[in-house]
């Protein structure tokens, strides 16, 4: 119990000006702008709900990982307080995710399984990539483990929106895209809630719990 307690606070004292750390945020940042770019222009065309949520999510890790940059020489209360900001954003990420997908349900929409599957799979490459980055930061403070958890999920979603390609290719219908927007914005919010929690064990001064 003792031992693992000491190993968890080990991995908490990741230095937060790392030039490794701050060399990963730089190359995740390019990707995920790239990415947005790509998958909003083919989420467009696809009249794809979750290329679309995916898309934004692409945009919101670019911001995070700018605003990670910025506070990382920072003292651990004010990367606390950019976690709990990334954290209510991702929350609200998740929320808007679900009223998109209500729209598009109502709409009836069937998007184009085809582009979905080609963007999905660049989409989770690049994810990918960054997670395998990222991992060794994962167990650090609140908002190098806000970044870890964005780009978890992101690979996730890639898979699942290939799931969703291959559902409505088969079905013919556009229910297999809302369904994968739905788990996408479940995700968020599950995300959010962790990271929120964390940052504000860190604004009281408080160790963070174990997982």
């Amino acid at each position: 119990m003792s031992e693992h307690h000491n190993h968890d606070h080990a991995c908490c004292e990741v230095p937060a000006a790392d030039s490794h750390y701050r060399g990963v945020l730089w190359a995740a940042l390019v990707i995920n702008a790239l990415m947005f770019v790509v998958e909003v222009i083919a989420g467009v065309r696809a009249e794809s709900v979750s290329l679309l949520a995916d898309a934004v999510d692409f945009l919101g890790d670019a911001a995070n990982y700018g605003v990670s940059l910025f506070v990382l020489p920072l003292a651990l209360v004010w990367r606390a307080r950019a976690a709990l900001v990334k954290g209510l954003s991702m929350g609200t990420y998740g929320v808007g995710i679900l009223a998109l997908t209500a729209w598009n349900f109502a709409r009836g929409v069937v998007p184009d399984p085809v582009s979905m599957g080609v963007i999905g799979t660049l989409a989770l490459i690049a994810n990918v990539a960054v997670a395998v980055m990222l991992y060794r930061y994962r167990k650090g403070d609140a908002n190098m483990r806000s970044v870890w958890l964005c780009t978890r999920n992101d690979a996730i979603g890639n898979v699942a929106v290939l799931l969703a390609a291959l559902g409505v290719f088969g079905t013919k219908a556009g229910w297999p895209d809302l369904f994968v927007a739905t788990i996408m914005a479940i995700l968020a919010l599950t995300a959010a809630i962790s990271v929120v929690r964390q940052a504000r064990q860190e604004l009281r001064g408080e160790p963070a719990a174990a997982d």
